[in-house]
């Protein structure tokens, strides 16, 4: 297919190219950006209402600062698609995160303008800081710049990042991207306070005499604009209902602005630039800004996962035949009919209400789901708040985001044994997110945890039934749930609920001399590879273990005393994981088996489709079959 033409678009390369450009150009430029984002994104589906968001500050910082001289950090990077189509990258969009195509995030293996790494939110400041104060030692002038959205604030690494670098002198310059919005809408105190600072008729009033009629005039010093901007900010605290956050951190603050403006931005940034410490400029923009339907639901529009129709919003290839549920739609749906029979449980989350499925509980159910921001640490420690008092927390969080609450899981919880239901969403491979989403370490980070108990479904039904068992007065322990991105296999899952003993496996089929063992939903692609073994004449057994702690020792006796050779197979890293937990048990009991481990090599595996890459790292159906024939 034909690509389209731009005018101005075609033009650039790389952000020296944009330079060339006037600056009445660029917002011409601007809307053909978006036309670009939207055409393709209609067919390679990716982060869709981010960077529609910050089409005219992309270009803005790129116009101004000298990257990638300059280091410009976007904060999780959902929001760096505009960044990438400017650095040389436009014409490699439609490989945009498949297999061997650019990262859907800032990766710096993939160009020198992507100053750092992203993926998890909050860290944009602590990197932009660590630059910053490299730079101010070596005496090379460079600036750092870090984008971060207001959802992303509300993470204690932000504040730290804050913290530190308001006591200090360093070239950094912070920019607040106000969206009102994270993947759902933001939660909490401090987007109530930046709702209603921002909302001040008075202030506004007076920001309209004192800033755009003075402080923006060319025939002044720059000293003089910085004066005029001290009594801006002046005013803000005198009227605000409380006195400015960020000044009185000691930061030097300014706006809001229009951040979808061109020339505002222009001007105030190229006035920063000569700005000298740390500072924050506060954007107001609008998520899916130029699309109809992402700037009427932009939760949905957030990222788009299937090609669609640009008229219409729809997806092209729409099936409406039955399709089996997603594993995170059978945890949001279990959890509502649980709580309706037990009123101590809740759900919490931290700022994933619709991506884990917890927004179904929460418009039957308000009072009883929290969402508590972009605070995994937070969520945990504040779920054994819960427990502690006699409430039966589900603190429901994606594997790669519980890798930053580590700490709290062990020492707030599992030190505790406190009754907290960890509702593991992404466990294993996730595809097109990489190497940053990928929740390919929690079956070995979580196995060395004392009281932990660790399971992980084959089946949506065993979903269904390990979180009811987890509730059981009985279970008076920490419990750790782990499923996949993705569908199962069953249509009709809502079965009446029954209990699983917990550390108990379970016999899949039955075979001679190689056994195959288990865990989770990468069973599937055992039971494939068996069905084409049974056609060639080759049977082997395979066991779900289902349990990753307590192993269930009594069928492990069973296997090791009938098969000579054992194959394990996890969605999850080689090092430490199930295989491991399979291997000691060998070890420790004298038993002389051959074990094969198959699971995610002792390396970041890049994205592509989850497929792809469970044939890339060796356990996917095909890999399985070869495996054994080798045997």
């Amino acid at each position: 297919m034909e690509e389209k033409a731009y005018n101005f678009l075609d033009q650039i390369k790389y952000p020296k190219d944009l330079k060339a450009l006037k600056p009445e150009e660029l917002p011409k430029l601007c809307e053909e950006i978006r036309t670009f984002l939207i055409d393709k994104l209609s067919k390679t589906p990716g982060h869709f209402g981010a960077s529609l968001g910050v089409v005219e500050l992309t270009v803005a910082l790129h116009y101004i600062f000298n990257a990638p001289e300059d280091k410009i950090i976007w904060d999780v990077g959902h929001q760096a698609y505009v960044h990438k189509i400017l650095t040389g990258r436009k014409d490699q969009f439609s490989t945009l995160r498949k297999l061997n195509g650019i990262s859907g995030f800032p990766n710096i293996f993939e160009s020198e303008f992507d100053a750092f790494g992203v993926g998890h939110s909050s860290t944009s400041i602590s990197a932009a800081l660590g630059i910053s104060i490299s730079s101010c030692m070596q005496e090379n002038n460079k600036h750092a710049i870090a984008v971060i959205g207001d959802g992303a604030l509300t993470a204690g690494m932000a504040f730290e990042g804050l913290n530190n670098a308001a006591d200090t002198n360093a070239n950094l310059l912070i920019i607040l991207n106000d969206n009102e919005m994270a993947i759902d809408a933001n939660v909490g105190a401090l987007s109530k306070y930046f709702a209603r600072f921002t909302a001040s008729k008075r202030y506004n009033r007076l920001k309209e005499n004192v800033w755009n009629k003075l402080g923006n005039l060319k025939k002044i010093g720059v000293k003089t604009r910085n004066f005029i901007r001290k009594v801006d900010t002046s005013i803000k605290v005198s009227i605000a209902e409380h006195s400015n956050f960020f000044e009185g951190l000691g930061l030097r603050y300014f706006g809001p602005i229009n951040g979808h403006c061109i020339k505002d931005l222009l001007e105030i940034l190229e006035d920063l630039k000569e700005i000298k410490g740390p500072k924050i400029l506060h954007i107001k923009t609008q998520k899916g800004k130029g699309y109809k339907f992402a700037e009427e639901n932009q939760p949905a529009w957030h990222a788009t996962s299937e090609a669609f129709d640009i008229e219409t919003g729809i997806a092209i290839e729409k099936n409406d035949a039955p399709k089996p549920p997603r594993f995170q739609d059978v945890f949001g749906e279990t959890l509502i009919e649980l709580a309706e029979k037990n009123d101590k449980i809740v759900g919490i989350t931290p700022a994933m209400l619709s991506g884990g499925s917890l927004d179904k509980m929460l418009k039957v159910m308000p009072k009883r789901v929290f969402d508590v921001g972009i605070a995994e640490q937070h969520a945990v420690t504040f779920s054994a708040g819960l427990a502690i008092e006699g409430m039966l927390p589900y603190c429901n969080i994606y594997s790669t985001f519980l890798q930053r609450a580590y700490d709290q899981l062990i020492h707030d919880v599992a030190l505790q044994n406190l009754k907290v239901i960890f509702c593991i969403d992404r466990g294993g491979l996730v595809g097109a997110d990489g190497a940053t989403h990928h929740g390919a370490f929690d079956l070995s980070y979580l196995r060395i945890v004392p009281n932990l108990v660790i399971a992980s479904p084959l089946y949506d039904i065993d979903l269904r039934n390990l979180l009811f068992t987890a509730q059981l007065e009985k279970n008076n322990f920490p419990f750790a749930i782990r499923y996949p991105r993705g569908r199962s296999v069953n249509i009709n899952w809502k079965k009446d609920f029954e209990e699983i003993e917990i550390g108990k496996g379970r016999k899949i089929k039955d075979g001679k001399k190689i056994a195959v063992l288990s865990i989770g939903a990468i069973g599937t692609e055992v039971i494939k590879a068996h069905k084409i073994l049974e056609q060639q004449g080759i049977n082997v057994a395979h066991y779900d273990m289902i349990f990753l702690k307590p192993l269930d020792e009594i069928l492990l006796n069973e296997i090791l005393t009938n098969f000579e050779n054992i194959i394990t197979v996890e969605d999850n890293s080689i090092v430490g994981g199930f295989g491991d937990a399979v291997g000691e048990f060998i070890l420790k009991n004298n038993y002389k088996n051959k074990i094969i481990k198959l699971g995610i090599p002792d390396k970041f595996i890049e994205h592509g489709t989850q497929q792809e890459l469970y044939e890339i790292c060796g356990y996917d159906y095909k890999s399985i079959i070869d495996t054994v024939k080798n045997i």
